[in-house]
């Protein structure tokens, strides 16, 4: 899997809305998942991640909560993903230089190792390295 980069959006109990929206002007598969559906509590409204893919893009969204608190106008991230540990594991470091990786990279729940953080320039990253 080549590594890509995509914008993802964070909502305050507006994702699927949201996602739907941009479905119905972009076309493309979206695909949502609740909190619930995750096993992340009991919360069946809530979005923890939505994907919308079309043929030219793919982008993601999903719903803050207590722990993931959404500021408008600060509620965007961009997305590195991909299977090549050893470069996002680079690009992850390199990022966190300066900044702040308050999410070091760890296996999580869905089997990917993941990480987050905030570049010296106030850029929101998050990094998902898929398991082969």
């Amino acid at each position: 899997m080549k590594t890509t980069l995509a914008p993802y959006l964070n909502f305050v109990g507006k994702t699927k809305e949201a996602m739907t929206f941009y479905q119905s002007v972009f076309g493309g598969e979206l695909k949502m998942q609740t909190f619930a559906e995750a096993g992340m509590g009991d919360d069946t409204n809530s979005i923890i991640h939505a994907e919308l893919a079309t043929d030219m893009f793919t982008f993601y969204a999903s719903d803050g909560d207590a722990t993931h608190p959404v500021h408008p106008g600060d509620n965007v991230q961009m997305c590195l993903g991909g299977s090549d540990e050893e470069q996002l594991t680079k690009f992850f470091n390199a990022l966190s230089e300066g900044g702040d990786a308050h999410m070091p990279l760890a296996k999580q729940f869905w089997g990917d190792t993941y990480g987050q953080l905030t570049d010296k320039f106030g850029i929101h990253w998050m990094v998902n390295i898929s398991s082969k």
